[in-house]
């Protein structure tokens, strides 16, 4: 809800949805209680907080970050690539260096806590990323200013205790996140590996330009995992859509995917419709 708050503030102020959904998330990313997105994220098995962002806009564009450390809002980092390079995504040491050379600061993002659920983990010598499907591990963000435009954006640590150098699909465009002006836009959370497999948030919007709702669209996106990803039952994956009419949707595998909507008569967290309680 804080992450809509900074959005909805900016598109009051006839902003665009650009500057929302990037200034929206940066506050998850900032908060170190939000142990799935940026400072405070749950470190990868070698002790390492490694990020994933990335943003997309009316026109299409779009920029990307992965694997990144040290760098607090990898969604910005995400945008000056969208902006400044003729490239869609960077990865590891050399976004980190971009987000150097332009103006970023390295910080400690493994805060006590984190460290701490770290060195508890380590004691069970297991190897297996954790999911919690009754929760998700990324903040997405979809909006749409007073000129009719969409932007969207993404940004994640992953999953906790993951291989180092593992990507999920927050930032790759067409899976955790896509947008089409002319259509709505979708965005994804959840295990990264099953939204990859169905390139989830562009085939929602695929959906909606063929007629579905966003409701519809996000649910046909489910069903294609549960259909084809036999261990759907292990892990947890959610999807949120808007279209051009104003209309959204959400849904998910399980029960506990909640997503919060702000317009100018709603203000709300909704629980999701699931597929298996």
């Amino acid at each position: 809800m804080d992450a809509n708050d900074a959005a909805w503030k900016i598109l009051q102020d006839g902003g665009e949805a650009l500057d929302a959904v990037e200034q929206g998330v940066r506050v998850s990313e900032a908060d170190p209680n939000v142990d799935s997105v940026g400072y405070g994220g749950l470190p990868d098995r070698d002790g390492h907080v490694t990020l994933d962002a990335c943003i997309m806009d009316e026109q299409s564009r779009a920029g990307s970050v992965a694997c990144l450390e040290h760098i607090m809002h990898p969604i910005s980092v995400a945008r000056k690539v969208m902006e400044l390079t003729p490239h869609v995504m960077l990865v590891g040491e050399g976004a980190l260096r971009f987000a150097e050379e332009h103006g970023f600061t390295r910080e400690n993002l493994l805060t006590e806590k984190a460290r701490n659920a770290w060195e508890e983990w380590k004691k069970m010598s297991g190897y297996t990323p954790h999911v919690d499907k009754n929760n998700h591990d990324t903040i997405g963000m979809i909006a749409r200013d007073a000129n009719g435009n969409f932007s969207g954006a993404c940004t994640t640590s992953g999953l906790a205790w993951k291989i180092h150098g593992r990507v999920g699909d927050s930032p790759i465009i067409g899976a955790g996140l896509f947008v089409d002006n002319s259509v709505g836009a979708a965005c994804a959370t959840g295990k990264g590996e099953a939204v990859i497999r169905i390139a989830g948030s562009a085939i929602i919007v695929e959906l909606m330009r063929a007629g579905k709702t966003p409701q519809e669209a996000c649910e046909e996106a489910v069903e294609r995992i549960v259909h084809r990803q036999r261990d759907y039952k292990d892990f947890q994956v959610g999807f949120i859509a808007m279209n051009t009419k104003g209309e959204v949707g959400g849904f998910s595998i399980h029960k506990g995917f909640q997503y919060a909507l702000r317009s100018q008569d709603r203000n709300e967290l909704i629980d999701a419709r699931f597929r298996v309680s």
